[in-house]
């Protein structure tokens, strides 16, 4: 049975016309009668009868109305509960790299976490290119990406802002006692590189190549921890992006080198599919990250 047909049949027991009825539900007065009738027909019984110029509810009318009622109240609820649990809980299943997940993202989850305690927050950590497939699969709500500014015609890309990258190196390490460096000035460094697929690794190898610059020899980490761990200890340099960094830096554990290059940039991307539905609750996120982000890069 189509619930509108109650709404209907409770409107005409309300109003106490057919035509008063439609004029209120804004239906035309042969739908209206269609609907109680097609009631009837479905009860078996007859809902209204004529009393005077006005109709009123049988015993059967005065029976159905209240089951009705208590339908249509039924239905409400059931609509309002719903829509409160789409839009304040559940899991939100964000992918990240390492970096922006220890380093960028926690004071938007803490505060988003106070605003919608009864969601449920999932961080997936993993790579660029992986994590924007993750998404066109539906495998993430969105994903942050540390990467050049991309167009993708499935997805929406937000860019929450440029991320610098630094050439780290222990202390004592030749390098760092120079003023300026280049590309060719890294011949002959052991490299510590993150994992294969990383677009910031991708970038700094195609500039090494660029400019005729051998690798000696490389190790390759997917853990950032054990990347600035083993640079601390003098077996290689590597790049990263400083906000991993910066603590080491300050407290001198660690040595950022003198290097920049054009190429070497990336930005922070907030990612998402074009056809995914945001409840209130994503939307808000979305706006704690697009609204706050500018402020925190000015605080740095």
């Amino acid at each position: 049975m189509d619930t509108r047909y109650l709404l209907t049949f409770r409107e005409v027991a309300k109003c106490q016309s057919f035509t008063r009825a439609a004029e209120v539900l804004g239906y035309a007065q042969s739908s209206v009668t269609t609907q109680i009738q097609n009631l009837e027909a479905d009860f078996g019984v007859t809902l209204f009868e004529r009393w005077g110029r006005k109709i009123r509810l049988t015993h059967a009318g005065e029976a159905l109305l209240a089951y009705s009622e208590q339908l249509l109240a039924v239905l409400d609820e059931a609509r309002a509960n719903l829509s409160e649990q789409a839009q304040l809980a559940g899991t939100l299943r964000i992918g990240t790299v390492e970096s922006l997940a220890a380093f960028f993202l926690p004071p938007f989850l803490q505060k988003f976490r106070k605003e919608h305690p009864r969601i449920r927050i999932l961080l997936k950590p993993g790579i660029c290119h992986e994590l924007r497939q993750g998404v066109k699969e539906g495998h993430y709500d969105f994903a942050f990406v540390l990467d050049w500014m991309q167009d993708h015609p499935e997805l929406v890309n937000i860019n929450l802002g440029e991320e610098k990258l630094v050439v780290i190196a222990a202390p004592n390490h030749p390098l760092s006692r120079l003023k300026k460096i280049e590309a060719r000035d890294f011949a002959g460094t052991n490299w510590i590189f993150t994992e294969a697929g990383c677009s910031y690794r991708s970038i700094m190898e195609s500039v090494l190549r660029d400019a005729g610059t051998t690798i000696e020899s490389s190790s390759e980490f997917g853990s950032l921890e054990a990347i600035k761990q083993c640079v601390a200890y003098d077996l290689g340099i590597a790049l990263v992006p400083y906000i991993a960094v910066a603590e080491e830096a300050k407290n001198g554990t660690l040595a950022i080198l003198p290097f920049s290059h054009p190429e070497v940039r990336v930005y922070r991307q907030l990612v998402y599919h074009k056809k995914k539905w945001m409840p209130q609750a994503l939307l808000r996120f979305l706006e704690l990250l697009t609204t706050n982000a500018g402020q925190q890069e000015m605080c740095r």
